[in-house]
């Protein structure tokens, strides 16, 4: 075992409940920063702390001892403050290695989700402490939770020219694991899944595997986001790293 455990914040939710395993597997200690305490495991500690708070001294007290922070909590906004926060506490207490995930296109599409993102990733490369980002494509985990609400609806809204690449969560796990236990890296090559596919054929996927049928609407996604979208600034660009598991390889374990 590693004398200085490894903090991951977010360590409950979709990803962090692979990353720690695999890092205990690894031979490591980890502390898991979430809003909510929980009773330790075998390797595993639970602080409980809100980094959107700022609460900066019971910030400061997780990261005691602490050389390496992997940084997956996230939300649909206030990304960036959380960011600044746990780097403001992680200059003081002496952390040697933040890895951040972040999400492919968010230096280039024009929606204020990801401009936080990117904001946290600028808050993190400028902070002095060497760095590792990856960015990420959507989840299947996401596209799912997606599918599964507009299912319900008796005709299915598809914006034209909306591409993704969805991602096996597991591999972007892996991959996660893999640079927080090697050297600062900056910002490495994206990961997304190994398949592009329009927002149809996303559809047409699930509700075949649910044995659904739904009408489908092709719609327009208007101004610059739709734009930004349609030219495909959401996709990995050229030299990204791409999965092995494909939104029907999900579908078949998760729904059929």
């Amino acid at each position: 075992m590693t004398a200085a455990p490894i903090l991951v914040t977010g360590g409950t939710g979709t990803l962090g409940r692979l990353v720690v395993p695999l890092l205990r597997e690894a031979g490591h200690t980890v502390r898991v920063l979430s809003r909510s305490a929980r009773e330790a495991e075998t390797g595993v500690e639970y602080v409980a702390c809100d980094l959107l708070k700022g609460e900066d001294a019971a910030i400061e007290a997780a990261l005691k001892g602490v050389g390496t922070v992997l940084h997956l909590a996230g939300g649909p906004k206030g990304d960036d403050e959380a960011t600044r926060n746990l780097v403001r506490a992680a200059q003081k207490t002496g952390v040697q290695h933040l890895v951040y995930i972040s999400v492919i296109g968010a230096d280039k599409l024009p929606v204020a989700w990801l401009k936080t993102k990117l904001d946290a990733e600028q808050a993190i490369a400028g902070s002095g402490i060497p760095w590792t980002t990856l960015r990420a494509a959507q989840f299947n985990d996401l596209v799912l939770d997606v599918m599964e609400k507009m299912a319900k609806l008796p005709v299915i809204p598809v914006p034209g020219g909306m591409r993704f690449e969805p991602v096996d969560a597991r591999e972007v796990a892996a991959r996660l694991v893999e640079l927080t236990l090697a050297e600062p890296a900056g910002l490495v090559p994206d990961l997304a899944g190994p398949k592009v596919y329009g927002m149809a054929d996303l559809s047409r996927g699930y509700l075949k595997a649910r044995g659904k049928h739904r009408l489908m609407m092709p719609v327009r996604m208007p101004g610059k986001a739709g734009r930004a979208y349609r030219a495909g600034d959401n996709l990995a660009p050229a030299g990204a790293v791409t999965g092995r598991r494909t939104w029907e390889d999900f579908l078949a374990e998760r729904v059929g």
